[in-house]
């Protein structure tokens, strides 16, 4: 922990030596650098076990490092540049776009896939593996082709393993 403050303080300090630099001649007629708070855009990546991103920004004042640092703890800093800040964290559940509009289903190919809605009129999220339909019984074939709607991570995890003992394994030799 006290390693990780470190780098983050020494990230904060170079980000504010910078903002400082770049924004001197606007300050020079006011107070002293140290009295300005240090502006800052923050990227919040999300990454959910479905392979979905999604990105909110926001425009920080930072007026003290240590709260600063504190309320992204549980965030990895991804990337520094001029006065941006990218913060990742991997989130341990399915996304929003899955859990409100998303259902497995198998294309035409036999590869189970994830859409945005049910498989006939919905575009494609994810796709997975082949399955072998010889294999598949044909309440299970009609349940993909009709959609199975995923709303959970556990959902989401029983399908996928349910499914995986019917890959299509290559025959090659």
């Amino acid at each position: 922990m006290k390693t990780r403050f470190l780098l983050f303080s020494t990230v904060f300090l170079l980000l504010v030596s910078f903002l400082a630099l770049e924004n001197r001649a606007s300050y020079a007629n006011s107070r002293s650098d140290e009295e300005h708070p240090a502006r800052v855009d923050v990227v919040l990546k999300r990454i959910y076990l479905d392979g979905e991103i999604s990105e909110e920004s926001l425009e920080e004042t930072v007026w003290s490092m240590e709260d600063f640092w504190s309320k992204y703890d549980s965030w990895q800093l991804e990337n520094l540049e001029k006065n941006k800040l990218v913060f990742k964290q991997e989130v341990d559940d399915i996304s929003p776009l899955l859990k409100t509009n998303g259902y497995f289903g198998i294309t035409d190919k036999g590869i189970l896939t994830i859409y945005n809605g049910k498989p006939e009129y919905s575009q494609i999220i994810q796709s997975f593996f082949q399955i072998d339909l010889k294999k598949l019984e044909s309440n299970e074939q009609k349940n993909l082709q009709k959609g199975i709607p995923i709303k959970t991570k556990d959902r989401y995890v029983k399908v996928l393993e349910s499914f995986k003992q019917y890959t299509l394994e290559n025959q090659e030799n």
